[in-house]
C-alpha cells in the first residue's frame, strides 16, 4: 500500500512543481481577478494555492491510473477467507455456494 501511494504522490509532487513554474510565469498571480475582485493579496500565497491546487490535479490523475491499472483478480479477489464468507457465497469451500 506504501509503494502505491509513492507511486502517486511523487509524480503528481514534480508535475505539480512545473505547472506551477509555468503557470507563474506566464500569469501574474496578483491580476487573477473574480467577480471583479483580486484573488490574492500577496504573490506566495497565490503560488502556494496554485500548487496545491496542481497537485492534487496531479494526484486524482495517479490515483486513477493505478485505479484502471488493477487486474481482473485484483478486482474480484474477496477479502473474507473462505469460512467467513456470507451463506450462498458462489467462493466458498463448503459447498454451500450456488452452481
Amino acid at each position: 500500500m506504501l509503494k502505491r501511494l509513492i507511486h502517486i504522490l511523487w509524480p503528481s509532487f514534480l508535475v505539480a512543481g512545473v505547472a506551477d513554474i509555468v503557470f507563474t510565469t506566464l500569469f501574474d498571480p496578483l491580476e487573477i481577478t473574480y467577480h471583479g475582485e483580486t484573488l490574492f493579496d500577496q504573490r506566495i500565497a497565490a503560488y502556494t494555492v496554485g500548487f496545491f491546487a496542481f497537485w492534487l490535479l496531479g494526484i486524482a490523475s495517479s490515483a486513477m491510473t493505478c485505479y484502471f491499472q488493477r487486474s481482473a483478480d485484483e478486482i474480484n479477489r474477496c477479502p473474507l477467507p473462505p469460512r467467513s464468507r456470507p451463506e450462498g457465497c458462489p467462493k466458498r469451500d463448503d459447498g454451500s455456494g450456488c452452481c
